[in-house]
């Protein structure tokens, strides 16, 4: 699943476009000076990035587009503190990491609280033009709530966005020790939860897996 960055509402305001050669560490700089075009660089450059990450981990119903938003929000109020300019990626990746575990431990609440009829978030009606593999991928999501937050951030972060241990270690802020436990259990989950559901079960067999890209 490609980002659509085109789906996402511009948090910044039009102005002039920057030098296309700009490295973050220029834009950074171009920020905490005051530049107006700078927030709107960021932004451009790296929440592609962000959408991508949150709609790979909650689905295509997910609100990835108003959570973006919230990231740069974040970002732009940390960027005066940032003591590494040139690590801009890494901060705003951190920052949607923590913001995804954030949501997903919201999402849990409201189902232990029994905040829907059956204590679940409201499945999305998919409508009858879409195509089987939408419907196996709405069932998919399903499952993956059934996870808890940190399981499913390592498995988002080891199967979806492809990163190594060492890394999703890094971005979690925990020990490697500590990642490898979390991913191995949210693969264990996925799989046992996959093998259960007859669906996705078959799905899986025919296609090698679940591509959620």
């Amino acid at each position: 699943m490609e980002p659509r960055s085109g789906s996402l509402v511009q948090l910044v305001s039009a102005g002039p476009e920057p030098e296309p050669d700009l490295d973050d560490a220029a834009l950074v700089r171009a920020f905490s000076s005051g530049e107006g075009w700078a927030a709107r660089a960021i932004w451009t450059r790296h929440a592609p990035m962000v959408y991508r990450l949150l709609e790979r981990a909650l689905g295509p119903n997910g609100e990835a587009a108003d959570l973006t938003q919230d990231v740069f929000l974040s970002t732009f109020a940390g960027l005066p503190a940032l003591r590494d300019i040139s690590a801009l990626r890494s901060f705003i990746y951190s920052i949607a990491v923590r913001t995804l575990k954030w949501e997903l431990r919201r999402r849990r609440v409201r189902r232990i609280l029994h905040l829907s009829p059956n204590g679940q978030l409201p499945e999305v009606p998919v409508r009858a033009a879409d195509s089987e593999a939408r419907q196996i991928l709405t069932r998919f999501y399903a499952l993956l709530d059934q996870l808890g937050t940190n399981e499913r951030a390592a498995f988002v972060l080891r199967h979806m966005e492809g990163f190594k241990l060492e890394e999703i270690a890094a971005r979690l802020g925990v020990s490697l020790a500590t990642a490898k436990r979390w991913v191995s259990r949210g693969s264990q989950s996925v799989s046992a939860l996959v093998a259960s559901d007859r669906e996705l079960a078959s799905y899986a067999r025919e296609r090698g897996g679940f591509n959620a890209r």
